[in-house]
């Protein structure tokens, strides 16, 4: 899943891709290097981000997934695109633009029209748990922030799973996401990378959001050791999704790591 973020604040790459051509441009980038989902975001959940709203959240993204449908639809291994957003009118905005999937940081709790805009439009959602909002997730986290923080992001993620299978969601159109660096601390990350498998174990592909965090040490442009390394790890432990900045490293290390655990990975056309 490569990221492309059309923000002004995004934590690594901010106003690198606010014009449209420039996202596009990106966006194919991404699908060149072996992404299989363009994750298209308008407003940044970094710590302390500013919300945005939605006419210009709309403004940013609607255009680049339309164009990306458009630019991608005749390759013989079209990328899905997903939509970044926790707003409904948004998500049925992108989706008619051509997105086929929602990810959504809140979990359908944002607004509570997501749930049947998912379910309507026949897409594919990803569920994160998060402590808080961006704005103030990571104010006052520590050690007590949680009984056992697997269990407890478990516990989350299976009655969020419940209630998309409920508001109408197909069961099996739901990605989780354990929400790596949404209001937990080092330790907690490092504890739900260690344990993933027991997130996998809940029956649904699990997406693993590692990529330049500060948890990993050093200026975001130095973390892409770091970010491979998480990244295989999560992939030994049973993620099957990994949504990165940098898609070619990324899938060039876990096409070394399936092929040392059976194969279980399909290579890059770039990789050798």
């Amino acid at each position: 899943m490569g990221v492309l973020n059309v923000t002004p604040d995004s934590f690594s790459d901010g106003g690198l891709f606010l014009d449209t051509q420039a996202a596009v441009r990106h966006g194919l980038e991404l699908v060149a290097q072996g992404a299989g989902i363009v994750d298209i975001g308008g407003e940044s959940t970094r710590p302390g981000a500013e919300p945005v709203g939605e006419d210009e959240e709309d403004r940013r993204v609607v255009p680049v997934v339309e164009a990306l449908a458009a630019a991608t639809r005749s390759l013989v291994e079209a990328p899905q695109l997903s939509i970044d957003t926790s707003k409904a009118a948004v998500a049925r905005r992108a989706l008619a633009a051509g997105a086929t999937l929602v990810n959504d940081v809140s979990a359908l709790r944002a607004d509570p029209e997501m749930a049947s805009a998912v379910a309507e439009n026949g897409a594919d959602c990803c569920l994160m748990h998060m402590l808080g909002e961006p704005r103030t997730m990571q104010q006052g986290v520590g050690g007590s922030s949680y009984g056992d923080v697997v269990d407890d992001v478990k516990a989350f993620l299976e009655e969020r799973l419940a209630f998309a299978v409920d508001a109408g969601i197909g069961e099996e159109r739901v990605l989780l996401d354990p929400g790596i660096g949404f209001g937990k601390t080092f330790e907690h990350n490092f504890a739900l990378l260690r344990r993933l498998d027991e997130i996998v174990a809940l029956g649904r592909p699990v997406v693993i959001g590692t990529s330049r965090k500060s948890f990993l040490g050093g200026a975001p442009a130095e973390r892409l050791p770091g970010t491979i390394t998480t990244n295989v790890m999560a992939f030994e432990r049973g993620a099957t999704v990994f949504r990165v900045h940098d898609v070619g490293p990324v899938a060039d290390a876990l096409a070394v790591a399936a092929a040392t655990l059976s194969g279980k990975w399909t290579a890059s056309p770039t990789t050798s």
